[in-house]
């Protein structure tokens, strides 16, 4: 009997382990390597991406796991992909902010353009011209609406998983309808959202 009640007893405890297991929060660590892996295969531009295997796409609570103040160094690839979205399409939809994500992907590992998305991001500042305004603005980089960031990183986590339609088609500018800069004229117009117009080189150079 004893012996029946000691079994019963390490079932239950193995359970127990496996049940807060399933329960402890996802380690930021280890989902920015994760993040690291995907943007490594998004980089490859030589062929035809093939899918990210189920074990290596990021969840959604695992996104959310990664910089959850909004405060953290903008140096990994999940971190600098959620605050360009968050802040180049701030105030914008959803739309918008796909739209983003589209055109740092685009440029990732394309000729004249850095193989991460960190580097895709901070280009230019060297010579204070970023091709990022938010990166060279002066301004705090922290976060300040959380729903819209939570958003931001959500988008970003579907970009890096691939499973995020390039509704910009291409696009590896673009600029706010507000403004009209004199460099539009030299490119293709490829699509719109509410906020921003996009385009890409006639050539397929980056310029």
């Amino acid at each position: 009997m004893r012996l029946i009640c000691l079994s019963i007893c390490l079932l239950m405890a193995t359970f127990a382990g496996q049940s807060q297991a399933a329960d402890a929060p996802p380690a930021p660590e280890a989902v920015v390597s994760k993040a690291q892996v995907l943007e490594e295969k998004a980089a490859d531009k030589d062929g035809a991406t093939p899918a990210v295997p189920k074990s290596e796409i990021i969840t959604q609570s695992e996104a959310q796991a990664v910089d959850p103040e909004g405060a953290a160094s903008v140096d990994d690839a999940i971190v600098c992909l959620s605050r360009t979205i968050y802040w180049e399409a701030k105030g914008g939809t959803d739309a918008d902010m796909s739209a983003v994500a589209n055109v740092v992907l685009n440029r990732l590992g394309h000729e004249g353009y850095p193989d991460t998305i960190c580097g895709v991001v901070k280009q230019g500042s060297e010579k204070k011209a970023c091709q990022f305004s938010w990166w060279c603005d002066g301004r705090s980089d922290q976060v300040k609406e959380d729903d819209r960031y939570a958003a931001s990183k959500e988008i970003a986590r579907k970009a890096l998983n691939q499973q995020l339609s390039d509704s910009t088609k291409g696009a590896m500018y673009f600029h706010d309808r507000n403004v009209k800069p004199a460099w539009a004229s030299e490119y293709i117009r490829t699509a719109e959202t509410g906020k921003f117009l996009f385009y890409k080189p006639k050539d397929g150079k980056a310029k």
